[in-house]
């Protein structure tokens, strides 16, 4: 007779402890009884951001499927709740399927598509490595000029590839190749100090350009969503460009205190640039139309409220189908097809339709009323308020492998506060501040797909990484500070 082998339903490869401490967590909050001032499908919308929350920072599973459970769990949780306008009757089914898919109607979303679109037109044509290296041949080849050069390059590809995993690939062949180039092993200070550079160079940009990155853009479907207005491309730059230009001077001077370079120059720099530059030959048909069609969206971008009246989402929507025309494009649908992480779509609309849930059902509301109750935060000025809530966005970014699940959680979280503060407070320029914070993944290699990307090089380990890390953040927040006392205040932000 065969021997029957056990089984364990906890062993590695079964359910996932992440997602049964999520699901138990879920079922504890709803089994509690009703708050007091908060609807029933408030209470419940509360516990699936707590599962949501769970399963992101837990990683149990891929962002992709929880996102799908999370729109399950609003369709029946809230649907089977009373509805806010008759109690006496439920929100039923088809309401809920509505609220639950209502982030995939957001004019967001389709910036995010269209960037992603845009990011994968780069890849194709090989445009994004043709900028890169072309920018890096212009610096100089001291040690100092490197790592000036590879932010520099990180700032160009910030403009005209909005996706920080894309800038993050771009970058590898080519800063491999300048230290190859140096002689050096890849576990060198040097090596180390570059790639840490380019992954915390992107996060840096990340903040000062809205279509950089997914996280910003989420937060402009939120202020559109909540606060029924958005902070324009440029008036999006003016704020945070003082706060990136100087974090990328401070980068590059603190990743060479904590890991000065073996050498001081590098030999024959240039010529290592130069021939990789030959090697791609002269520039293609479909790379100059693609540069043509993306400086004329950057100008577009600059110009929204001042020149003309399209906004981001238009103007770049426009672009893509003009890059999709046969003849005139530069790629056809199979080719972006297989490009564009349409998971990455997926988790943006469904981060809109739980903040858009937590709005519709007063969760938001209610929560915010209960944070200014218990910490009195109403008490304090803009700038106290500012600088609370950027340190425990910080502190609980710690916690997530992505910037994109910390906005869908905590940016409906902070409007819906900011609506419950009384007096006068410019909401929509204190929700792009704190959305800049959203970005500050400089601690951990996980805080950032970037920083895993060139955590893979195995050039630097955890603890380099953290080292640098924790010194940007503490400057980085002290500067904000400063900005949010001085700048931001005069250009009317704060």
């Amino acid at each position: 007779m065969d021997k029957v082998e056990k089984t364990s339903f906890w062993g590695p490869g079964k359910f996932p402890l992440g997602l049964i401490i999520g699901f138990l967590v879920l079922i504890g909050i709803l089994l509690l009884p009703t708050p007091e001032g908060l609807p029933v499908a408030g209470h419940r919308i509360l516990a699936v951001l707590v599962f949501a929350v769970v399963v992101w920072v837990s990683e149990a599973v891929s962002y992709e499927a929880s996102s799908i459970m999370i729109i399950g769990l609003i369709v029946f949780l809230v649907g089977s709740s009373p509805s806010l306008t008759n109690p006496d009757k439920l929100w039923g089914t088809s309401a809920s399927m509505n609220l639950a898919l209502t982030g995939f109607g957001n004019s967001g979303l389709a910036l995010v598509a269209a960037a992603l679109f845009l990011a994968a037109c780069m890849t194709y044509t090989g445009l994004d490595k043709r900028i890169a290296l072309s920018t890096m041949n212009l610096v100089g080849t001291t040690t100092r000029a490197i790592f000036m050069g590879t932010v520099l390059v990180t700032i160009v590809l910030s403009f005209v590839v909005p996706s920080a995993t894309a800038r993050g690939a771009a970058m590898l062949p080519i800063v491999l190749g300048i230290i190859a180039a140096y002689g050096v092993d890849k576990r060198s200070n040097l090596a180390a100090g570059l790639m840490i550079v380019v992954a915390e160079g992107i996060s840096i940009w990340n903040v000062g350009i809205q279509t950089a990155a997914a996280q910003n853009l989420l937060t402009v479907g939120f202020m559109e969503k909540m606060l029924g207005e958005r902070v324009a491309w440029v008036d999006w730059l003016i704020a945070a460009l003082p706060w990136s230009v100087v974090m990328s001077i401070v980068l590059v001077v603190v990743v060479m205190k904590f890991l000065p370079p073996e050498m001081s120059a590098l030999q024959g720099g240039k010529e290592t640039v130069r021939k990789q530059i030959a090697e791609l030959g002269p520039m293609t048909s479909a790379q100059k139309r693609l540069l043509l069609v993306t400086l004329g969206l950057i100008a577009f971008w600059a110009t929204e409220g001042k020149l003309h009246t399209y906004n981001t989402t238009a103007t770049t929507t426009v672009a893509l189908a003009i890059l999709l025309t046969p003849k005139i494009g530069v790629i056809g649908w199979k080719d972006i097809q297989s490009r564009v992480p349409w998971g990455t779509v997926i988790v943006f609309g469904v981060g809109i339709s739980l903040g858009t849930a937590i709005l519709q059902t007063q969760a938001g509301a209610w929560l915010g009323h209960q944070i200014i109750e218990k910490t009195h935060i109403d008490s304090f000025g803009p700038v106290v308020i500012f600088a609370i809530l950027a340190a425990f966005l910080i502190v609980i970014h710690l916690g997530f492998a992505s910037a994109t699940a910390l906005s869908s959680s905590m940016i409906p979280i902070m409007i819906s506060l900011l609506q419950s503060l009384p007096g006068e407070i410019n909401r929509l320029g204190m929700t792009m501040v704190l959305g800049f914070v959203v970005s500050y993944g400089f601690i951990l290699p996980v805080n950032a797909p970037q920083n895993m990307v060139c955590l893979g090089t195995e050039t630097f380990d955890a603890k380099q990484f953290a080292r640098v890390g924790i010194v940007v953040t503490l400057i980085g927040y002290v500067l904000m500070l400063l900005l949010a006392s001085t700048y931001w205040q005069w250009i009317g932000v704060l």
